[in-house]
């Protein structure tokens, strides 16, 4: 059983391959007679599309939105909603059958799973492409949640929390063929407290697991995350005065599960683009061992582009719970 679906009462469907003829999503449970135009989700969308910087894929994807259903007349209809992107400036021949496995990418495991049906053009389902459809999805998120701002930005790339130096850092790993790594912070301002449940759907929980879902995402932290783990409890305790008036945010805006009304903060680590074109150890679908380096159009940092997408996942899961606390509590 292979899961494509995300989400409780808000759920985003994805499907479609990196090198197929296009790409789509479905949304469903989203509240009839929110404001909604392909023009809303393009904006979203142009925010991580390739081919506008020297630092990103070169693949000259226009990313152009359709909305197929569940609007009328600017409305949504309480129906499921479909979009979907033409694939456009895809190149097959950079990805043979019979390359080796990319060491670091998805393609052994796929392998090792659905054996050698799987569509190996650009990653296929395992390709940063499919992305795309995620941030669509949060474009319609975010109609569920207007009293939420959400941000996300990129704070380290290769280590370096500089900014300053990123431009040469990727320089130096695009000119030789290699790649970084990045974290982005996100957060999201104005969430009421009390969302959230205190077992199984943990808000912080449903928000760590839709980040770690994004391609090429090795961590996750909410709050200080792992740094809380090196504070006393008299360092770590977020402590409060008359009016629910917090001092400090150590906890991320989460405790128990439950949001606690303060931003809510999440950093999320990018490994290094795994398709590099420095020779690495690996093997064939026959097990011969070989040397694997990836033609094709590869962002030096996938992380600079993932800032939309951490926004898009974490207003699909607030958006989600708003509906589920509303459900239980009115």
């Amino acid at each position: 059983m292979s899961i494509n679906s995300f989400g409780h009462l808000l759920r985003l469907t994805t499907w479609g391959e990196s090198h197929a003829p296009a790409i789509g999503c479905v949304i469903d449970g989203c509240p009839p007679g929110l404001g909604l135009d392909e023009a809303h989700v393009q904006g979203f969308l142009d925010l991580r599309r390739p081919g506008t910087d020297k630092n990103v894929s070169a693949r000259q994807e226009p990313d152009k939105v359709r909305i197929l259903s569940g609007v009328y007349e600017g409305r949504t209809t309480g129906t499921p909603i479909a979009m979907m992107i033409d694939n456009i400036d895809a190149r097959s021949a950079d990805y043979p059958a019979d390359a080796p496995y990319r060491p670091g990418h998805a393609d052994y495991a796929y392998d090792a799973k659905y054996g050698f049906f799987r569509d190996p053009r650009g990653g296929g389902r395992a390709s940063a492409r499919e992305t795309a459809m995620r941030v669509a999805g949060g474009a319609v998120a975010r109609l569920v949640i207007p009293e939420i701002e959400i941000s996300a930005r990129v704070v380290v790339i290769g280590g370096e929390g500089d900014a300053a130096r990123w431009d040469a850092l990727l320089d130096e790993a695009r000119m030789g063929g290699d790649s970084l790594g990045a974290v982005i912070e996100c957060a999201a301002t104005g969430v009421p407290a009390g969302w959230g449940a205190p077992i199984y759907a943990k808000l912080d929980a449903e928000l760590a697991a839709a980040c770690m879902g994004i391609n090429a995402v090795k961590g996750v932290e909410i709050g200080d995350g792992f740094g809380a783990a090196r504070l006393k409890g008299s360092e770590n305790a977020d402590a409060m005065r008359a009016g629910a008036a917090f001092e400090s945010n150590h906890a991320g805006g989460i405790a128990g599960g439950i949001s606690t009304g303060q931003p809510i903060v999440v950093r999320v680590a990018f490994k290094p683009t795994s398709s590099i074109r420095i020779p690495i150890a690996s093997i064939d679908a026959a097990g011969n061992e070989v040397e694997a380096s990836t033609r094709g159009r590869h962002d030096p940092c996938v992380g600079i582009r993932g800032a939309p997408v951490v926004e898009a996942m974490v207003a699909l899961v607030l958006a989600d719970h708003k509906l589920l606390h509303r459900g239980q509590c009115g």
